[in-house]
């Protein structure tokens, strides 16, 4: 179908009324695809959260009919999607969101938001999943995914009822009812995938800080947890070590020699992490620009300009990811950057976070070129969510290609439903105070209700100052999370363990912490790089 006639029947079919959507089974036994029409079916972009978007599109024998089949209006350009459950249901899932575990009663928008000291009452946050995990009363469970990369409305406040809202049109995907969550979620990952198998020092505690900001800071904390017997595998290199925030660069005088770093931390036991994220300083004679205008990938404004847009370089330009040829000009700086032994990769600022913005990103109208497979020309607001995924699909499949003796490390603060087959991802700029304490417990399990499960807070909270207690008891919740990982912004309090001095072994030995932090032995590859004492005469001898 040309574009032409697929445009035509996207605005036909959004003006579309009301009534049952039409299915068909696909993937696996118990999975519904539902739109609102053939022509809509016909008519749905490629999928970008399904791992093979055929799967999503081609159907499969089954006798099987839906259990639950959900409702549809069409006005004005939207379409609403209505599935009525038994009395008694409960709803999980809905991704990165802040707040209460479950999500009955509450309303969120897929729309990934730079969205700095968000609250319990925050709606949109950095990564979007347009999912919702259903739990019946007789204990099965059911999920239900809007497949649209659009901003969607997640309405859960009428009880035993899931409304999805965005731009029409797009498939619904109902996964169930099968016996369990568990079960649910198993056939959510044949569709979408499982995460990516991270190395395995990854799963031991990361020190970061914006910013340790030089080859002598770096060395000097590394050094230290050596000396104290704290257990740590990784060090984070923040924005500092830039020459001037141009990414894929370092800074000459504070960090003259990265090879030589990394070579003196693997030394004592440490990878290191470094960021490069997608602003591109616009400047001519900056290599990474002149190569990416050379190689036309920037992304347009709607009269054919490259867009720009203030980042921490100041005034940037961004890749255009939507395009695989230019998903292989980035991967090809990142196997140059990697070549300094790299041992992992942080993409932050990726929604993409714009600056001196109201709405804190480009404007929607900005186009992308995107390949055919993945949607083809469309303005932002279409790629918006997927942006992130993009730039951490291409940085992951070139660390993997780079070297395949190594599991490849990216962390992405951005993402959509799909992004755990590339990168773990953080909950973000949290608080250091006890309700985001609590609130980073439920945050990390409905990550992985959503399909995420390689994730973690800000330990201690990045903005704000933690206290020893504060702090001692967010490292014990910490040790259990996926992801275990500290960081703090400039202008905070250190955050280090021991910055805390006495009174944080204090209160890990009263509140009953040591197993807890002992777990860090438990995670870490080199188990405290030395003998297990350390550790617990670092907690011990109080």
């Amino acid at each position: 179908m040309s574009k032409m006639a697929n445009s035509e029947v996207k605005e036909a079919a959004s003006d579309s009324t009301a009534g049952k959507m039409i299915f068909e089974p696909i993937l696996e036994d118990g999975v519904f695809r539902f739109d609102c029409s053939a022509n809509d079916r016909d008519a749905a972009y490629p999928s970008l959260s399904f791992m093979n978007s055929n799967d999503r599109d081609v159907p499969i024998m089954s006798n099987k009919v839906p259990l639950y089949i959900p409702s549809f209006e069409c006005l004005l350009g939207q379409q609403l999607v209505k599935l009525e459950l038994p009395v008694g249901t409960s709803f999980y899932g809905t991704g990165e969101v802040s707040g209460q575990l479950e999500r009955t009663g509450k309303k969120v928008f897929t729309w990934n938001t730079d969205a700095w000291g968000y609250g319990p009452g925050t709606t949109s946050l950095y990564q979007s999943h347009p999912w919702v995990l259903a739990v019946l009363p007789n204990g099965e469970a059911l999920g239900i995914l809007a497949d649209t990369t659009r901003r969607c409305e997640i309405d859960l406040r009428i009880k035993c009822r899931i409304q999805f809202n965005a731009p029409a049109s797009f498939p619904v995907i109902t996964f169930g009812p099968f016996p369990s969550p568990s079960a649910v979620l198993t056939s959510l990952s044949h569709a979408i995938g499982t995460v990516f198998m991270a190395p395995k020092w990854s799963l031991g505690y990361h020190q970061c800080r914006w910013s340790y900001d030089s080859e002598e800071r770096v060395l000097e904390v590394a050094r230290k947890f050596w000396e104290k017997g704290i257990p740590c595998d990784v060090i984070w290199m923040d924005i500092d070590y830039m020459d001037g925030f141009r990414y894929f660069t370092f800074d000459k005088e504070r960090f003259p020699d990265p090879k030589s770093l990394v070579k003196d931390l693997h030394h004592i036991g440490f990878k290191a992490i470094w960021m490069p994220d997608p602003g591109i300083k616009h400047e001519k004679g900056y290599f990474v620009y002149d190569s990416g205008t050379d190689h036309d990938a920037w992304i347009q404004e709607a009269n054919g300009m490259y867009f720009v847009g203030d980042v921490w370089p100041g005034p940037c330009v961004f890749p255009d990811f939507t395009q695989s040829k230019i998903r292989s000009w980035w991967a090809n700086l990142v196997r140059d950057f990697i070549s300094n032994g790299v041992d992992g990769i942080w993409n932050d600022m990726n929604e993409p976070a714009i600056f001196k913005a109201i709405t804190k990103t480009m404007p929607e109208s900005n186009i992308h070129r995107g390949d055919n497979e993945l949607g083809g020309h469309q303005s932002h607001a279409h790629y918006h969510n997927a942006y992130g995924m993009l730039m951490a699909r291409s940085t992951y499949e070139e660390m993997e290609l780079a070297d395949k003796r190594k599991h490849p490390f990216v962390l992405t603060r951005a993402g959509f439903i799909a992004s755990q087959r590339y990168a773990a991802m953080w909950t973000r700029d949290n608080l250091s105070n006890w309700e985001h304490l609590h609130m980073s417990i439920s945050m990390v399990l409905q990550l992985g209700l959503s399909g995420q499960p390689l994730s973690g807070p800000d330990i201690g909270g990045f903005a704000g100052n933690a206290t020893p207690k504060l702090f001692g008891r967010w490292m014990g919740f910490g040790a259990m999370f996926p992801l275990c990982h500290g960081h703090s912004e400039t202008d905070t309090i250190n955050h280090e363990p021991w910055s805390f001095g006495e009174e944080l072994k204090y209160v890990l030995k009263q509140e009953g912490l040591k197993i807890i932090i002992l777990q860090l032995v438990r995670l870490s590859p080199k188990g405290v790089h030395g003998d297990f004492h350390c550790v617990w005469e670092f907690i011990a001898q109080a």
